[in-house]
């Protein structure tokens, strides 16, 4: 097992509520679970997003932290969040990075694996169906 090391689960949904398709605005929401699968305690300090839509446009995101924690994972445990982004078109891709300092100074990236965010009327069920994750 690496000493410094997080891995990163995304699973993206369709917001139909939050989107306008003949406005080509498209809503997601994304649930994030971080968990420290290495040896020692370690704190995400800042994220970057790089958001990608069907035309190709190309969006970065950086900041301190994730929806305003900057949480402190000890060996073993995990922080879930929610967040959202809007697209210009029905799909696209999310990946991206965890800036990430460990207890004892040594400072390591944790990847987010890309995954796809694709708007959907349904899948004959009535729900939408799963995200996908792209590895």
């Amino acid at each position: 097992m690496p000493k410094y090391q997080f891995s990163c689960e995304a699973v993206p949904q369709y917001l139909p509520e939050q989107s306008a398709p003949e406005d080509h605005v498209y809503g997601f929401s994304y649930t994030v679970t971080v968990t420290n699968t290495g040896e020692v305690p370690a704190q995400l300090i800042s994220r970057h997003w790089i958001i990608s839509d069907a035309n190709g446009h190309n969006e970065e995101v950086k900041g301190l932290g994730v929806v305003g924690h900057q949480p402190l994972l000890k060996p073993g445990e995990s922080f879930q969040y929610t967040s959202g982004s809007r697209l210009r078109t029905p799909s696209g891709t999310m990946h991206g990075s965890y800036f990430c300092v460990a207890e004892d100074g040594e400072r390591f990236e944790a990847p987010i694996p890309m995954f796809v965010l694709e708007a959907h009327s349904g899948n004959g069920n009535g729900g939408p169906p799963p995200g996908r994750v792209l590895h």
